[in-house]
């Protein structure tokens, strides 16, 4: 077991973006603004709270799920590049065991993908027709933690090009089922063609989101519709693109012209006042540890530095309904040699991670 210190934070601390204090201590695992008695352990550097990779997946790979090995090496991946909060969107494994280990992050599941038949990557989802949406929505419902996962739209090998999956008429009903379940509902979307639908539907969030137009931003905007544009999963489409491009030369086209116009797409969403949150997509085909390039990406598709760390720390945190840095609250954070939100190469620089009230890595 780590020694577990009282700790002293010598600031600042970074309790939102325009509210700083000048120091806090970490007792027994929780984070406190009054001064302990006793000796204390200094840890001295910008202080804000542990990021969130809010779409990842834990537990899958290219094939599927992997074993358990494997699943704490993509958790610790993630812990140790600031990432203490995680949102699983989507899985096949078990998972559950990682809420019993200290040393992991918080771990929020969706349950599995819930997706047509051979309409996703096999091994993925829960595969059903329309017709057992509901049913299937509410049994994700209850094996996840507040989220369920629709795939909205794939590639349709009949017309060769991106295709909602679902009929309009059965989605409001699943959705309001995980509504009335506890859960939120969101969906994997790349394309144009399935957002209106999902949207008025009830959808809560939508993953991607590269098929967002002048046509749906404003009705997105108007429902607070949230997006996760998992940046660095778009810029795989190029070559997704090149190795579909003999048989699916439509889709091929369709995944280009989503790539190039990704970054304008994120700033006129941004700028309808659409709320934004950082995901990487890890899992699958895509390594763990990289919340800091998604944070950047954010950046330069047009959010201030403020707004990306907001996007990735305060702000996502209040939006999957946890703590940040306030009197109580579990200490998951990070100590930086800098101030981030001047500069936002200061969580490249292995900032210090605190999990659940011990240091789990420094630089």
């Amino acid at each position: 077991m780590p020694r577990v210190d009282v700790l002293h934070l010598r600031g600042p601390v970074l309790v939102g973006p325009d509210d700083v204090q000048p120091e806090a201590w970490v007792v027994g695992g929780r984070l406190t603004f009054s001064r302990p008695h006793g000796e204390v352990t200094p840890v001295e550097g910008w202080v804000l709270p542990g990021m969130v990779d809010a779409h990842c997946h834990i537990g899958l790979g290219k094939d599927g799920a992997v074993d358990a090995a494997e699943a704490e090496r993509q958790a610790l991946a993630d812990r140790d590049a600031g990432a203490l909060l995680l949102r699983d969107a989507g899985s096949p494994a078990d998972t559950r065991w990682v809420d019993d280990r200290e040393d992991l992050p918080v771990l929020v599941r969706a349950g599995r993908h819930i997706a047509r038949p051979r309409r996703y990557l096999r091994g993925y989802a829960d595969e059903v027709e329309p017709e057992d949406l509901l049913a299937t929505v509410v049994r994700q419902a209850g094996a996840g933690d507040g989220w369920v996962k629709l795939v909205g739209d794939w590639i349709d090998r009949d017309t060769g090009d991106l295709a909602a999956c679902w009929p309009a008429e059965v989605l409001a009903p699943a959705i309001a089922a995980a509504h009335a379940a506890g859960a939120r509902v969101t969906a994997h979307c790349f394309a144009e063609d399935a957002l209106r639908d999902l949207v008025e539907a009830g959808i809560d969030c939508i993953e991607h989101g590269t098929g967002l137009t002048a046509d749906t931003i404003p009705l997105f905007a108007e429902r607070g519709v949230t997006v996760v544009p998992t940046l660095i999963n778009i810029a795989t489409f190029p070559d997704i693109a090149a190795a579909a491009e003999a048989k699916f030369p439509g889709y091929a086209a369709h995944m280009r012209a989503l790539h190039a116009r990704r970054h304008d797409t994120v700033r006129a969403a941004h700028e309808a006042g659409i709320r934004l949150f950082v995901g990487t997509d890890a899992g699958g085909s895509l390594a763990h540890g990289r919340v800091v390039e998604e944070v950047l990406e954010l950046h330069r598709a047009g959010l201030t530095a403020v707004q990306a760390l907001d996007a990735a720390t305060w702000g996502a945190r209040a939006w999957l309904g946890r703590t940040a840095l306030e009197e109580g609250a579990q200490a998951d954070l990070l100590v930086c040699a800098a101030d981030p939100r001047s500069d936002l190469a200061a969580l490249r620089d292995r900032p210090t991670v605190v999990l659940r009230g011990v240091v789990r890595a420094s630089s």
